[in-house]
């Protein structure tokens, strides 16, 4: 097969799949357990080569079993959807296949990803903000913790911890890479101090203030305070203005997880939610969740770039790729990855297609459609709202008023067979003791047609549910 040939087969599958958003009538999922999928897919990799016509019957195959992560309908995680230029950028940078440790091996490509760190580090209000793409928020998290260490502890890099007791803090709604970022960062889970949150999930400032001065007390040192800026469950925002003044105040290094909510700062209209992220020393943003950019692209910003060049220090060990003429421009100094794929050119594309303003128009649609979810199901008798929502994170449940000790059964079986069914895919998520189902608004083919299915599909399954009907799975 030539290459045109290929490229032309290729390119008809890509334009079907692109389309498939549009078709109301097919599945978002085909739910098979992971024995049966193995059982009916062949996934042996040959002695001997198949041939290039194997590999389009294997994207065919692959395309036809894959989640279909562009419709509107599916609506679980914190990111979907297909932005075409986006995924132009993906494949040229797969097809250029460059590296981003040197601007010698990647010359236009280390300039866009400056463009691209210094225009969000204005929007968060860094004059002198630096930065990196990383591998996600959960890497992004663990810079920020590393900078912190490397704050209070300026030789740590070289000769690790003094001996010292230091401890983080953290909302008790806070990610789950926070625990994570303990462990690389070598203090321990155990020494991640979960603060309380108040109704709406926000950080309780007051009960940070305790949680400190009793770390103290103990002889424990206060290092790093992590805010979040949308919380994955409810959507929540810590108040930053008032963690950063409490940061201040005591010397503590505060870093702001907003790699869900760090879109907001496109819209002038919802951008208070981080009020005082200026005042922040570091931050993380996801790019491929709100942003709709092909996974991965999360960037890590820092208000004093010396910081993050010393928690990536290495000394001159790579002298085969670093030399001193380059050290200011090459971005393999400031990244804990060597090789690193190019996760710039897609947000640049499609950030100079649409600009800062189209970027507000879509968070300002999402919201609009959150709201408009969260109205529904206000208006069913049936349903109702399980948390505060500021984000377009909508936190809810089916509530007859005459199952209170097993509605936490009948949401999690009306989830169940959301998924089993395979036409709208929500997330089962906990707040306080509830079962809830957690739909999130992060997709540019949602619409209120979707979100009309959703609230009927939710009330069909709970009837059936009720009244013993079977799951058909």
């Amino acid at each position: 097969m030539v290459l045109e040939e290929f490229i032309d087969n290729l390119a008809d599958r890509i334009v079907n799949y692109a389309n498939s958003s549009d078709v109301k009538s097919k599945k978002t999922l085909d739910f098979m357990t992971p024995e049966s999928r193995s059982k009916t897919t062949d996934l042996k990799l040959p002695l001997e080569g198949l041939g290039p016509q194997s590999v389009m019957d294997d994207i065919d195959e692959f395309l036809k079993q894959c989640v279909k992560t562009n419709r509107g309908e599916f609506m679980n995680p914190l990111w979907g959807g297909l932005n075409i230029t986006a995924f132009a950028g993906e494949v040229i940078s797969a097809l250029t296949n460059q590296s981003m440790y040197t601007y010698e091996l990647a010359p236009l490509a280390t300039l866009i990803e400056q463009t691209i760190i210094k225009r969000m580090s204005e929007l968060i209000g860094f004059a002198e903000g630096f930065g990196t793409m990383t591998t996600g928020g959960s890497n992004g998290n663990m810079l920020g913790m590393l900078c912190a260490r490397q704050s209070i502890l300026p030789q740590s890099s070289k000769i690790g911890f003094d001996g010292s007791k230091y401890v983080a803090f953290v909302s008790s709604e806070s990610h789950y890479s926070v625990l994570m970022s303990a462990n690389v960062v070598g203090i321990g889970h155990q020494n991640v101090i979960k603060v309380a949150c108040d109704e709406k999930g926000r950080m309780k400032s007051s009960s940070l203030k305790e949680e400190i001065a009793r770390s103290r007390a103990n002889g424990f040192v206060p290092f790093c305070i992590i805010a979040t800026s949308g919380t994955t469950v409810r959507g929540a925002f810590d108040p930053v203005d008032e963690i950063a003044e409490i940061a201040h105040s005591e010397s503590i290094w505060l870093h702001v997880d907003a790699a869900w909510g760090g879109s907001c700062l496109f819209s002038s209209k919802k951008r208070q939610l981080m009020k005082g992220v200026e005042l922040a020393d570091s931050i993380c943003w996801d790019a491929h969740k709100m942003m709709g950019m092909p996974l991965i692209c999360s960037a890590f910003i820092v208000k004093n770039p010396k910081i993050l060049s010393s928690v990536c220090s290495h000394g001159d060990v790579a002298h085969y790729l670093f030399h001193d003429e380059t050290k200011d421009i090459d971005l393999g100094r400031f990244s804990l990855q060597c090789g690193r794929r190019n996760d710039s050119l897609k947000l640049w594309l499609a950030w100079r297609e649409i600009g800062d303003s189209g970027w507000a128009k879509m968070v300002e649609r999402y919201c609009g459609l959150a709201d408009y979810l969260e109205e529904r199901i206000i208006a069913e008798p049936n349903l109702e709202m399980c948390s505060h929502r500021e984000w377009t994170n909508v936190c809810f449940r089916y509530n007859d008023n005459s199952r209170t000790d097993d509605l936490n059964m009948l949401n999690m079986e009306i989830r169940n067979r959301l998924l089993k069914e395979g036409e709208i895919i929500v997330s089962r998520s906990n707040v306080d003791d509830k079962i809830v189902l957690r739909p999130v608004i992060s997709n540019p083919a949602v619409d209120k047609e979707i979100i009309e299915s959703l609230i009927e599909k939710v009330k069909y399954h709970a009837l059936e549910i009720i009244s013993g009907i079977p799951s058909y799975n």
